[in-house]
């Protein structure tokens, strides 16, 4: 069938069904029509999702500058030609191409060539395998599955003042057009530390509110705790323990005043209690929701609003004829870019096998039908300076499963590649071994530079490499990668 980024005419059947067209939906379509079955993608908003023009690309494009800054100024020779600001209204046009300018030309053409059918505005479903589309101008029906990839959104805690304040979520954060003066950002996690990061070296005064005692809660302590004291050295403000009471802003677009509980409760420490910041912009990065509230679940006898119970190819517990698959952020599985991807594979994979009557390889936990990354080796990097990198189990998650294992740390400071990287480098790296099967359960690294590393580590989780084999890759001299013969040796003794 012809590829189009018009509508088709109503009331028209495909095999495969797609409610979003962020980077989980076209993957998911694209597998779905390589394996011979014909596919549209019904979205709201913008070809390409939350990744391409609000998340991953535009946050890195924001971060990339802030990184070679710090890595030119640890070289010898380059100190002295690093030492001025950024250039933050070029950062900002680099930023904007980086997002398509917000237009999803680029996308579409691709989703053309692909052969995959689009049809623009809001899709529900309206009973089993039935979509429509702007309250029934369009009608769909799908011959095999309907794949929910709507993704999530961000969540305003429920505090006084603070929806009326219009505060920005990770959306303005990557897209506003000028740096503010004063930026408050409540959240330790991922979005809260790199923006705090990015808008802080771009010129902002950045105040980083958490309400635990440390930063990436998911990661090794260690992680947290190296990013906050480049943070704090980098000059952000940063403190724990806090909680926001109020919001108040008077004047849409005017400045903002958080009102806070001091730590230790009412008196607090100094027995004042209370704390206000007035600042000009206010960010919320302290969760997200699934992005169901209005697609018609209720149709399928599925609750508005929640997040999807699948099993490991993806499709939807509880819905008779196993046609509805949740894929992406909405199933909670693993709310990551590259995880929903990587489950917009293994579905599209299930699909077209059921869709052939081919047997489904559930019974394989590392088989084509089968989405085990997500619980046993979810890489993850965090775009700070220093990055943090992980994947698989940390320690915690590792004791919590009832493995027996073992913690090795490194300092890749220590290693004859970081030395050349930078004067004075700083970082750790962590494995974690199963004791009793002598395979890595997981691995965390904090330093510069350290993304690149992930992936071997990945490999390393993912395929279970016994670690007398990990000693035969042997990596190049001299780079970072050395740090994991050091590892070896450690856990050798």
């Amino acid at each position: 069938m012809a590829a189009t980024p018009t509508t088709p005419a109503a009331d028209e059947a495909y095999d495969v069904i797609v409610l979003g067209a962020g980077p989980t939906g076209e993957n998911l379509a694209d597998r779905a029509h390589a394996a011979g079955l014909s596919a549209v993608i019904v979205e709201s908003e913008l070809v390409g999702g939350e990744c391409s023009y609000w998340a991953c690309m535009p946050s890195k494009a924001l971060l990339r500058p802030v990184t070679a800054r710090s890595d030119a100024r640890r070289v010898p020779g380059l100190q002295g030609a690093a030492d001025g600001s950024l250039d933050a209204p070029a950062v900002l046009t680099h930023r904007d191409a980086v997002a398509a300018h917000w237009k999803d030309d680029g996308q579409v053409r691709w989703l053309d060539s692909a052969g995959i059918d689009l049809v623009r505005g809001h899709g529900r479903l309206a009973g089993p395998r039935r979509v429509v589309v702007d309250d029934g101008e369009r009608t769909l029906t799908a011959r095999h599955a309907v794949a929910v990839c709507t993704g999530s959104r961000p969540v305003l805690p429920p505090v006084p003042g603070l929806a009326e304040a219009r505060p920005w979520t990770s959306r303005a954060a990557t897209s506003s057009q000028a740096v503010p003066g004063h930026l408050v950002v409540v959240g330790g996690g991922v979005v809260g530390v790199e923006m705090a990061t990015a808008w802080r070296a771009l010129g902002a005064s950045v105040t980083l509110l958490v309400r635990g005692d440390g930063l990436l809660p998911r990661m090794e302590p260690f992680a947290g705790q190296l990013v906050a004291a480049a943070l704090t050295e980098a000059g952000v403000d940063l403190r724990t323990g806090t909680e926001v009471r109020e919001v108040r802003r008077e004047i849409p677009g005017g400045p903002v005043t958080v009102v806070l509980d001091a730590p230790g409760g009412p008196g607090g420490p100094g027995g004042a209690g209370r704390d206000d910041i007035v600042a000009d912009e206010l960010l919320i990065a302290t969760g997200r929701a699934p992005r169901t509230a209005d697609i018609g679940l209720e149709t399928v006898g599925l609750a508005p609003g929640s997040w999807l119970d699948v099993d490991d190819t993806c499709r939807v517990s509880g819905v008779t004829g196993g046609w509805l698959y949740g894929v992406g952020d909405v199933n909670h599985r693993a709310l990551l870019t590259h995880q929903g991807k990587y489950q917009a594979r293994i579905a599209g994979a299930a699909i077209a096998a059921r869709a052939r009557g081919v047997p489904i390889l559930e019974s394989d936990p590392w088989g084509a039908h089968a989405a085990t990354a997500d619980t046993r080796a979810v890489p993850q990097v965090v775009f700070t300076d220093p990055e943090a990198a992980s994947v698989g189990l940390t320690a915690a998650a590792a004791e919590r499963a009832g493995h027996r294992f073992q913690v090795v740390d490194q300092d890749l400071g220590a290693v004859a590649g970081a030395f050349l990287y930078a004067d004075g480098y700083r970082g750790r790296a962590r494995m974690i071994v199963d004791l009793d099967r002598e395979v890595l359960l997981g691995a965390t690294f904090v330093g510069p530079g350290v993304s690149e590393l992930l992936h071997s580590a990945t490999v390393a989780v993912a395929g279970e490499v016994p670690i007398e084999r990990l000693w035969h890759a042997v990596p190049a001299y001299p780079t970072i990668s050395e740090v994991w013969l050091r590892l070896l040796e450690t856990y050798r003794g």
